[in-house]
């Protein structure tokens, strides 16, 4: 089932979610229901609290990127619970984007290499190590289940320029082609 999108503004985007267990109510059908609406929304990526659930859960599928970046092919995944363990390297830009941010893209500076600790969808205990696209895919749904917005890594005063567009979003003055909930509408 395609859920709908939460749209910056809503306060569940900036709220740390809660560690679950492996009885969490209707996981199993949250994560199929959040894989179908990151691939109606043609996202990578997708954390819980976009679809207003405020626990430490994302996916990822970032295979239709293969093609560009080798390392992305098969990199389909359930984190649940996760923990960033270390961030290393030097910081790098790359312009990202949000499903509950359309519209708006920025360089953001982030570290090439991750290592995270997390329970898969069957509650194995894993601990992996990623660089790169992956790294970073990562690290933007890590930053959605500790209540941060990719908004909240960019400089001040770029981010007072777009106040304007952000303040649409939240009213649902913004065009996008998949289900969206906006906070002021």
């Amino acid at each position: 089932m395609i859920l709908p999108i939460i749209a910056y503004g809503d306060p569940v985007l900036k709220k740390t979610g809660k560690e679950i267990d492996r009885d969490y109510p209707g996981l199993e059908k949250l994560i199929a229901d959040m894989h179908d609406t990151m691939y109606d929304a043609n996202g990578v990526g997708l954390a819980a609290p976009q679809v207003n659930e405020s626990i430490r859960l994302f996916i990822i599928d970032a295979t239709p990127y293969a093609d560009e970046d080798k390392e992305l092919d098969g990199f389909k995944k359930v984190f649940i619970n996760p923990i960033i363990l270390h961030e290393e390297g030097r910081e790098w830009d790359f312009n990202e984007g949000c499903l509950s941010i359309p519209g708006i893209r920025e360089d953001i500076r982030r570290k090439p290499k991750v290592t995270i600790e997390y329970y898969d969808k069957d509650f194995n205990l894993k601990e992996e190590v990623y660089e790169g696209m992956a790294a970073r895919i990562i690290q933007h749904e890590y930053d959605h289940i500790e209540g941060v917005l990719f908004t909240d890594r960019i400089n001040p005063l770029r981010l007072r320029l777009l106040n304007g567009k952000l303040k649409n979003i939240a009213k649902g003055n913004v065009d996008v082609d998949y289900k969206m909930k906006f906070p002021l509408k």
